[in-house]
């Protein structure tokens, strides 16, 4: 596994506050990205009634979470929807070394909330819609992999008038789901519940994986709950749950 070694301690750590029944309940503040918004609210209800820990959750793009960190907001963990911000979070000196890991990879739908809209990428190429939703590709990773997979197909320059940006992939969702575009690019993770509409697989050949890493911020480095949550986070009962939610674990295809 790519970061095997490099959770060890943490997991280590956490094994000993995981099981010990003396050790009071803490709290510990997390920024999760949007996309992970149901799984991280079903994992923390599970971290809690395991461990008595809270995590108290935050939700928003994983730019904005990532400025918000080095200016010194009190997050303790991060759950990026991408590998590069915690990759420089480590670089900068403000995580825990040996903490970061890929938690989940995401996956891209085009996804419209009428039935038949969506027939595949002859949708995009036949551009007869008004409005497509996708969130901010500079802060939000599936708003960067949506214009990846745009352009990958020829056709960004012609869709980007119809673009509608949402902050997070959260917003892109909701202008769909409210009728403010006819169809958007929206996670997986969003469409878990009775399929509604019409969506379309986004080929994994489009875009770059989306892979999505968590890490120890130095501010969760002598909080039992931070610690704790992230050593649960890599266990198998919160990968049971990030599967459930359509998301692919690392080391699967």
């Amino acid at each position: 596994m790519r970061y095997a070694k490099s959770i060890q301690l943490a997991v280590s750590i956490a094994t000993w506050v995981l099981t010990c029944s003396n050790v009071p309940a803490a709290q510990t503040n997390v920024a999760a990205a949007a996309n992970f918004t149901e799984p991280a609210k079903e994992i923390a209800a599970a971290f809690k009634a395991k461990t008595g820990h809270e995590a108290i959750l935050s939700f928003g793009a994983s730019g904005q979470f990532y400025t918000q960190i080095t200016q010194g907001a009190p997050f303790q963990v991060f759950l990026s929807a991408d590998d590069a911000r915690p990759k420089k979070l480590d670089d900068d000196g403000l995580a825990v070394p040996g903490s970061r890991f890929t938690y989940a990879i995401g996956k891209l739908v085009l996804w419209s909330k009428t039935p038949g809209v969506v027939k595949g990428e002859e949708t995009l190429k036949a551009a007869s819609f008004a409005k497509l939703s996708i969130c901010n590709p500079v802060a939000a990773p599936y708003g960067a992999a949506a214009v990846e997979a745009m352009k990958a197909l020829k056709l960004y320059e012609t869709l980007q008038p119809k673009l509608v940006e949402g902050a997070t992939i959260t917003q892109a969702y909701q202008f769909v789901e409210t009728g403010n575009a006819e169809l958007g690019f929206v996670a997986l993770s969003q469409l878990t519940g009775p399929e509604t509409g019409s969506r379309w697989m986004v080929p994994q050949e489009l875009y770059s994986p989306i892979r999505q890493d968590a890490v120890l911020l130095k501010a969760g480095a002598d909080n039992e709950a931070a610690v704790a949550f992230i050593a649960f986070l890599n266990g198998q009962e919160a990968r049971v749950i990030i599967q459930k939610y359509g998301y692919v674990l690392d080391g699967q295809s």
